[in-house]
């Protein structure tokens, strides 16, 4: 059985690194989210986000979802949470929810403490407690099959098809085959490969709610006067080689394997332990969609891309993939597989082996390109106002 080193958290889940996370409650507390964490200490990760301090109610509890979330993800130790005070948003209640896993967590409002430089101070002291409090846990085994990995792709190109892809496919294949749980997502990028998908799904139910949320996620972009079939390969894209959002979509499905289909969830629900493959629900952007996949509990992110991205996480790590020979060259700093091989000869086996054997050592705390450059981006998807229209049943 595949094994790998973690953090064991108090609610048995376990965790690939032991951070104490600063997470905001509104953009109001993003930036001093930021300098908490910069003064506490290399342990210390900020989630900053653009969320505002009021929210339309479906809004609010999709940002609540993520917010917790990434509490209770197993790669956080311990939790600050930092509000303005007057966010609609309550700190109180996001605290209880993340402290149902056992992990300590504090909280500090930016008026209760007396303005900004206060809450720095004192926040930082909180951060620095909270390290103390939990940096003495030292990684124990566990197998593969307690892993939850997130696979993405970013600035896709005709390699991203035919070579990373399809090789983060076959490494997800092992991590299920182990009894793990892999997840993709980007839900408009299974357009004009949904049938593929739908036809790996082992019920009618799951069939069902995969074709609806496909159709429901292209309806909402028609609302904002989007036709994401015509939209789609992205200019990008097309300077990469692709040329139909099939071509883009057959490849984007490949990373996630050949196995069935046996859930989908919702923008940063939680992913199930020992799931097999599960999709999540998201848009088409990396940073939130990357962000959703860790508030549904993903512990490890391997991230394809052909023409390049530098895109991290604060909280996952994520590994980098490229199938294109020429961004291995150039980018080679910020990429941690080179698949490329496969298009010089290496078998797609051998490289998802390698691959696979790099999320293992990754979980037990080798560290990836983008967390030695601290490149850890974090957004959280916010809801148009025409989607909202939609969601409350009413008319544009």
């Amino acid at each position: 059985m595949p094994e790998f080193r973690g953090f064991r958290r108090q609610d048995g889940s376990i965790g690939v690194r032991n951070h104490v996370a600063v997470i905001p409650m509104s953009v109001t507390a993003s930036a001093l989210a930021d300098r908490i964490a910069v003064e506490a200490g290399a342990l210390v990760r900020s989630t900053p986000h653009q969320m505002g301090s009021s929210q339309p109610e479906a809004a609010r509890a999709q940002t609540e979802r993520v917010l917790v979330g990434t509490g209770r993800n197993p790669n956080v130790g311990a939790v600050l949470l930092v509000a303005l005070g007057t966010e609609a948003i309550d700190a109180d209640d996001i605290a209880d929810r993340i402290a149902g896993t056992g992990k300590p967590v504090e909280t500090i409002a930016i008026r209760d403490a007396g303005g900004t430089e206060a809450t720095i101070d004192e926040g930082t002291k909180i951060a620095r407690s909270l390290v103390d409090s939990i940096e003495e846990l030292e990684r124990e085994t566990a197998d593969a099959s307690e892993l939850i990995v997130g696979v993405e792709c970013g600035g896709s190109d005709a390699t991203s098809g035919i070579a990373a892809n399809p090789a983060v496919g076959n490494a997800c294949d092992r991590l299920v085959e182990a009894g793990g749980t892999a997840t993709f997502s980007e839900t408009p990028e299974f357009i004009g490969a949904e049938h593929i998908l739908a036809d790996r799904c082992p019920d009618d139910e799951t069939r069902k709610r995969l074709l609806e949320r496909v159709d429901t996620r292209e309806g909402m972009a028609q609302l904002m006067g989007v036709d994401l079939r015509l939209a789609q390969p992205s200019p990008g894209n097309k300077d990469g080689g692709l040329t139909t959002i099939e071509e883009k979509s057959l490849g984007a499905i490949s990373k996630g394997g050949t196995t069935p289909v046996r859930g989908i969830v919702d923008y940063g629900e939680p992913l199930p332990a020992g799931g097999g493959l599960v999709l999540m629900d998201t848009p088409g952007y990396d940073v939130e969609s990357v962000v959703g996949k860790v508030a549904g509990g993903a512990q490890v992110v391997v991230f394809t891309t052909g023409r390049g991205s530098t895109t991290g996480n604060p909280i996952a790590p994520v590994i980098k993939v490229t199938g294109n020979p020429k961004t291995w060259g150039r980018l080679s700093s910020n990429i941690d597989c080179n698949a490329s091989t496969v298009i010089s000869g290496e078998s797609l086996e051998d490289v998802g082996q390698r691959l696979f054997e790099d999320v293992l050592d990754v979980a037990s705390g080798r560290r990836t390109e983008a967390e030695r450059r601290r490149l850890e981006e974090f957004a959280i998807n916010e809801i148009q106002p025409a989607e909202l229209v939609e969601l409350r049943g009413e008319s544009p």
